[in-house]
C-alpha cells in the first residue's frame, strides 16, 4: 500500500480508538486576522494530542509474536501518553524512554494512561538522549521499537487528522497550519492534502530554538542540530525523521519559524480569551498566524492545535518569557549612590507612574560610595523604554542593562 492507502486503513483501524476532535471556527482570532480561522483541536483528544493515532496504528500492526516481546518507544511527552494508552488497549507492555527534563503533569498522565502495561525510564535532558538508550533497549532484547514519527505506519496513523478535517470543512481550505517537531504529523497531513485538497497551501510551523526541519529543507539534507531551546518540548528534536524530510520538503509550501516568547504570548491569550488551555506545542500554529497576517484577509484558514498536556508549574516562566519578548520586562543591573534617598530618586525621576519594580536586590556590604543593585521593572508599554534609559543617562546613574546579555541574565535571572 502507498501512504494515502495506508492512511485510509488507519482510520478504519482508530475508528473505535480516537475520538473525532472539533473542527471549530474561532470568532476572536477570525476577526483579528479578518479571515475565517478554524481550530482543528487535537488538544481535546483523548490522551490531549494527537500522538494516540500513530502510535496505536503502528502498535496493532504488529504480530502476536512481536507484541509479546515488549514494545518500547522515546518521547518527550506526547507519544508517551498515546503509546502507554495503545499498550493498555492492546495488552502489550512497553518501556518509555524519557528525558529527565520531561515536565511532572506528562510523567503522570503516561503513568494514567498505561497503569500496568508500561515502565517508565528517565534518561538525559533531550529526546536524542532518551531515543539513544530506547534503541539500545530494543536491540538488546529484541523489542519493536515504536518511533515517535520516522515510521510509515506512524505517519499514516497522524495522517488521520486531515481525513478527518477534510470530510468536517465544509468550504475549500486556502491555509493550513501544521506544527513541526520530528515531522510525523506534518508529513501526514501534507500526503492527504496534496491527494485531495491540492489548492490548499501548507504552511509547516516550527519554534525558532528547534528549527530543525527548516534548517534541513534549506540545506537539501537532513541536517541536526547542535543546540536547540528545549522549551517548546512537544516540537523540540535535533533531528527530523528520514521520511519525514523527504516528504515534507516535497510538500510544505513554507516554514514559519515562531519565537519560544510569542509562542508564550499565544499561550496566555488563548486562556485568558478563549479558556483554552494549550501546551507550547499546541500554541505554536495560532502563533505563527501573526507572521502571515497580510496574507489571510477573506481566506479560510485551518491551524491544528496539537496538545493540550501543559504543566501548571510552568505559568511563571511562560509569563516571564512572554513578558520579555513583548518588551514589557527589564532587567538592570544599577549602582546607586550609598546615600539616603538614592531609591527614592530612581522610583520618583526614572520610572513612570505606571511601571512597577517586580524585583530588587540590593545590600549594603561596605562603605563605598555606590553599590550595585539587581533591579526588574515590568512596563505597560514598550515604547517607555527608550525615556528610562534617557533619564539614567540624565542623573548620571552607572548601569548595564541584562536583556541584552543573555549569559548575564541566565547567570542572573534565569
Amino acid at each position: 500500500m502507498n501512504l494515502i492507502e495506508k492512511i485510509e486503513a488507519a482510520s478504519v483501524i482508530l475508528k473505535d480508538i480516537i475520538s473525532e476532535t472539533p473542527l471549530s471556527l474561532n470568532f476572536n482570532i477570525s476577526n483579528e486576522f479578518s479571515g475565517n480561522i478554524f481550530l482543528k483541536r487535537e488538544d481535546l483528544q483523548i490522551v490531549r494530542s494527537y500522538k494516540i493515532r500513530g502510535a496505536y496504528n503502528k502498535m496493532y500492526s504488529l504480530t502476536s509474536n512481536e507484541k509479546s516481546k515488549g514494545v518500547v518507544c522515546a518521547s518527550a511527552g506526547n507519544h508517551a501518553q498515546g503509546f502507554a494508552y495503545a499498550c493498555n488497549l492492546l495488552n502489550v507492555f512497553g518501556s518509555i524512554y524519557m528525558p529527565k527534563t520531561t515536565p511532572l503533569q506528562k510523567i503522570k498522565q503516561v503513568e494514567l494512561f498505561g497503569k500496568n502495561f508500561i515502565e517508565i525510564i528517565l534518561i538525559g535532558d533531550f529526546f536524542d538522549d532518551a531515543y539513544q538508550q530506547a534503541m539500545i533497549d530494543a536491540s538488546e532484547n529484541n523489542k519493536i521499537f515504536i518511533h515517535p514519527f520516522d515510521d510509515e505506519l506512524v505517519i499514516a496513523g497522524q495522517g488521520t487528522v486531515a481525513k478527518e478535517l477534510l470530510s468536517q470543512s465544509k468550504n475549500k481550505i486556502d491555509y493550513l497550519f501544521i506544527p513541526i517537531g520530528g515531522g510525523g504529523l506534518a508529513a501526514g497531513v501534507c500526503s492527504y492534502f496534496k491527494k485531495f485538497s491540492p489548492e490548499t497551501k501548507l504552511i509547516g510551523v516550527e519554534p525558532l530554538g528547534a528549527a530543525a526541519m527548516k534548517l534541513s529543507i534549506q540545506k537539501n539534507k537532513n541536517t541536526p542540530l547542535d543546540n536547540i531551546d528545549k522549551f517548546v518540548d512537544g516540537a523540540a528534536v535535533k533531528r527530523v525523521g528520514e521520511i519525514t524530510f523527504e516528504i515534507c520538503k516535497n510538500l510544505l509550501d513554507d516554514i514559519i519559524l515562531v519565537p519560544e516568547g510569542k509562542v508564550c504570548t499565544t499561550i496566555l491569550k488563548l486562556y485568558n480569551e478563549e479558556a483554552m488551555v494549550v501546551e507550547p506545542a499546541g500554541a505554536l500554529t495560532i502563533a505563527a498566524l501573526d507572521f502571515y497576517k497580510e496574507k489571510l484577509k477573506g481566506k479560510e484558514v485551518v491551524c491544528i492545535v496539537s496538545g493540550s498536556n501543559n504543566d501548571i508549574l510552568r505559568t511563571e516562566e511562560i509569563k516571564e518569557r512572554s513578558l520579555l519578548y513583548e518588551g514589557l520586562k527589564h532587567y538592570f543591573l544599577i549602582q546607586f549612590p550609598q546615600r539616603p534617598g538614592a531609591l527614592k530618586d530612581f522610583v520618583t525621576h526614572i520610572i513612570g507612574e505606571k511601571d512597577d519594580i517586580t524585583s530588587f536586590q540590593f545590600q549594603k556590604k561596605n562603605n563605598r560610595e555606590q553599590g550595585p543593585a539587581l533591579i526588574g521593572l515590568e512596563l505597560k508599554n514598550k515604547n517607555d523604554l527608550q525615556p528610562i534609559f534617557n533619564k539614567l543617562n540624565e542623573m548620571h546613574f552607572q548601569y548595564t542593562y541584562i536583556n541584552d546579555d543573555i549569559n548575564l541574565y541566565n547567570q542572573l535571572i534565569g
